[in-house]
């Protein structure tokens, strides 16, 4: 008997090894040789490895009425330790102990109900050399970010897949576009040689909605990579290129919500995992009535937060088609974690990138990152927390803040908003007591408030933010001073695809921010991945950011040296990054005119040095007393005795 195409096709996303596909398809023969045939879905994780620090490993198993089996299995290094069950009888959840002896090889699950009987076969995997420790990222790094749909069509024969009902629109931007994995792939080399050491996709996870599925935030399965993108190893195919180009991988993870049409929405193991869900469900609209999320992530460090405005932002549903999470029940808790893990050891992933970190619970959010890292200890990991106003309310979610509650969130770097909301305003301003450049001045004296500053993500623009050199009103001078100062200040700089080359527009809605990378489709009439495709202006934002990111490659002082800032005043800010043995300078004036700097004021970090090199433009200043900047620039300077 041919196994169904479903299975076939489950098996062929996750990857599931070829000997693997054999040993289940005998199973399932076997399985149809039974008078009634138990039906079994889905086994969530599809496989594991051995040799995991955490050796306990939960399996989820989906199938009308599969709760009323009982389960039995036989391998060395590998016990039954719990079968628990929830309100809905098509789940069944399995609690395995791996032991360290056990080998890799596979395992049959027996599933009896009176004469229903289902065998599957499960296989257990060897870790792959290399693969047990992610490289992580650090400050050293400069990441791009992109988003897979609207960067490049490396293969045509994936825009239109069937039973995926949100079609190829090219001509709307709310529609996909066709970008894909392999379209990545084929651009590596542009993003190598743009100075970038690390690339952040925004999910590749399948989105099976019926509309605005193109930005990936609706998983509809968290086990496999949307086949409008490629497939799952595709997906490793990709993480493989990236390290032979030099680059580091980022995931992104969503843990607060899934689309509505995972089959954990449609037909959850218990009401405990979708918050809201009664309220939800009761409205005769509620897909109208619903209430979106209060957005004030200050709620969780508030000591006088109301239980009401906390539960607005950990409770309610992102949008219409995305059921909120409940991170707190306890088998969803493990399915989040394993999933993460199950990514990071099939991809071989450096880093995670956490969407809207403090949107579930955050003892939820707090377990499932010190379970992830208690893992894999050099992962990189990344928290997206949206707090533009305060400094100290996103310090609240860096692993180790001394806060008042005691709340530890085990995470090791925060996207830094204060210092993009600074980055956004000071070269629009004029130059006052607290408008202009001392409002950048301003947030980063506040640093003392992070554990680590030098971990943060600093950016200027990003998919849910206007593009940067449309905020500064497209006048290129003040893109190229924002850059000068996000590839010289602390912390990891990242760039959104397109910033590099000037690309233009203002959120509201999202997909303005969100356009085509020009020369990814076959049928542009030019194309900005090369220098003869792009505009003068274009290929000056380019030069600008290659020369600094490339520089900085090789620059520990400014990847992980101190900075010393100075008041700016008079339109003119200066601060320096330093070691031991090594001094950069920056000087940004913000004026609209020329100014002459006279150096006798920083001389603190002066002293000894007598000359310089410019690092955008290579040229050697004999001395540094006194340094001419025309209007609306900055001055990057290698200072040398």
């Amino acid at each position: 008997m041919p196994l169904p195409i479903a299975i076939v096709r489950r098996l062929a996303v996750v990857g599931v090894p070829i000997v693997c596909f054999f040993l289940m398809f005998s199973a399932h023969v076997v399985a149809q040789t039974a008078s009634n045939l138990l039906p079994l879905e889905r086994i969530d994780p599809p496989f594991w490895w051995v040799g995991m620090k955490n050796s306990s490993l939960e399996l989820l198993l989906y199938g009308k009425d599969i709760s009323k089996a009982s389960v039995t299995m036989k391998y060395d290094g590998v016990k039954i330790l719990r079968r628990e069950t929830t309100a809905n009888p098509n789940y069944l959840f399995l609690t395995l102990e791996i032991s360290p002896k056990a080998k890799p090889g596979n395992f049959i699950l027996t599933l009896r109900n009176g004469a229903s009987v289902i065998v599957r076969s499960y296989t257990l995997l060897a870790r792959q050399k290399g693969l047990k420790e992610a490289q992580g990222f650090s400050s050293a790094d400069a990441v791009y970010m992109l988003m897979p749909d609207r960067f490049s069509n490396g293969d045509p024969t994936n825009d239109v897949v069937e039973g995926f009902p949100d079609k190829m629109h090219r001509d709307s931007l709310n529609y996909r576009h066709g970008g894909d994995l392999q379209g990545i792939i084929n651009h590596l080399d542009y993003i190598s040689d743009l100075g970038m050491t690390a690339l952040w996709c925004t999910p590749l996870a399948e989105n099976n909605m019926s509309k605005y599925s193109y930005h990936g935030y609706a998983f509809t399965d968290f086990y496999a990579v949307d086949r409008r993108f490629g497939t799952n190893d595709d997906y490793r195919r990709l993480v493989d290129s990236c390290h032979k180009h030099g680059l580091k991988v980022i995931q992104d993870v969503v843990l607060n919500h899934m689309g509505d049409n995972n089959y954990l929405a449609k037909d959850p193991p218990s009401s405990a995992w979708i918050n809201d869900l009664a309220a939800s469900k009761a409205s005769t609209n509620w897909k109208k009535d619903f209430q979106r999320p209060n957005y004030r992530s200050s709620t969780h460090s508030d000591p006088y937060a109301s239980d009401y405005d906390k539960r607005g932002l950990t409770e309610r549903w992102f949008d219409w088609m995305m059921p909120d999470m409940n991170g707190n029940e306890q088998h969803l808790a493990t399915y989040l974690i394993q999933n993460s893990l199950w990514w990071i050891e099939f991809a071989g992933l450096d880093g995670l990138r956490v969407d809207t970190y403090p949107y579930p619970a955050k003892e939820f959010t707090a377990k499932w990152t010190k379970a992830v890292l208690d893992e894999y200890p050099r992962l990189g990991m990344v928290g997206e927390v949206w707090i533009t106003e305060s400094v100290g309310m996103s310090a609240y979610w860096q692993a180790g803040a001394r806060n008042a509650d005691g709340f530890n969130a085990h995470l090791p770097s925060i996207t830094d908003f204060p210092v993009n909301g600074a980055l956004g305003a000071i070269f629009n301003e004029k130059e006052e007591w607290m408008g202009g450049m001392v409002k950048l001045y301003n947030v980063l004296a506040q640093d003392f408030l992070y554990p680590d500053a030098s971990k943060n993500l600093v950016f200027l623009d990003n998919h849910d933010l206007s593009r940067y050199l449309s905020i500064v009103n497209e006048d290129v001078r003040k893109l190229k001073m924002a850059l000068s100062v996000l590839l010289t200040m602390r912390g990891t700089p990242q760039i959104y695809y397109g910033t590099e080359i000037g690309m233009t527009g203002y959120k509201d809605p999202d997909p303005l921010v969100r356009k085509d990378f020009p020369g990814g489709w076959k049928e542009d009439t030019v194309s900005a991945f090369t220098a003869a495709g792009r505009a003068p202006k274009q290929n000056e934002i380019f030069t600008h950011v290659k020369t600094l990111a490339t520089w900085r490659k090789n620059k520990p002082v400014v990847q992980s040296g101190k900075l010393m800032q100075f008041v700016p005043s008079e339109g003119i800010y200066v601060y320096f990054r330093y070691n031991a043995n090594e001094s950069v300078m920056v000087v940004v004036n913000n004026n609209e005119s020329e100014s002459v700097v006279k150096t006798s004021r920083y001389a603190e970090r002066m002293n000894g040095f007598t000359k310089a090199r410019n690092v955008l433009t290579g040229e050697m200043l004999s001395s540094v007393e006194k340094l001419t900047l025309p209007a609306k620039t900055a001055l990057v300077l290698e200072l040398q005795k």
